[in-house]
């Protein structure tokens, strides 16, 4: 399998609406998709030779997102800013080219804001999943 662009990995928001149209969030240079699972230990003092023993399918899973870069597109700026102050559980999907689609509710974190007077204005984002999310495989 060749190498893969980390430009083609893409973070959308929907609008709300039905049928919900995404917005990519505009300006996005570094992005990271974490997929956790916890795990519930099930071990006891019967467990064969004192094993640690995982309830299987017991622990929550939990997604978190983050990306940083510079501000591009009013309108996916103003949709983050949105769902920031109102903290509702906005719908992403998070594209993952030769991989698949990640979509579902998430609340907006954090939104940090930088900027250097001599250089351009930046922010960085931190989603954390707020409900079931599908996978779709490409």
């Amino acid at each position: 399998m060749a190498g893969q662009k980390g430009r083609d990995v893409l973070i959308k928001i929907g609008d709300g609406g039905a049928p919900e149209a995404f917005t990519t969030v505009a300006g996005i240079r570094a992005k990271t998709i974490s997929l956790n699972a916890r795990t519930v230990d099930g071990t006891s003092g019967e467990s064969v030779q004192a094993w640690r023993e995982l309830i299987a399918g017991a622990g929550v899973k939990a997604a978190s997102v983050s990306g940083a870069g510079v501000f591009k597109d009013a309108a996916s700026d103003a949709m983050l800013r949105e769902a920031f102050f109102t903290q509702a559980a906005r719908s992403f999907q998070l594209i993952i080219p030769d991989f698949g689609t990640l979509a579902g509710p998430f609340l907006v974190e954090s939104v940090d804001y930088a900027g250097d007077h001599d250089g351009e204005a930046a922010f960085a984002i931190t989603l954390a999943s707020a409900g079931v999310l599908s996978f779709t495989a490409l």
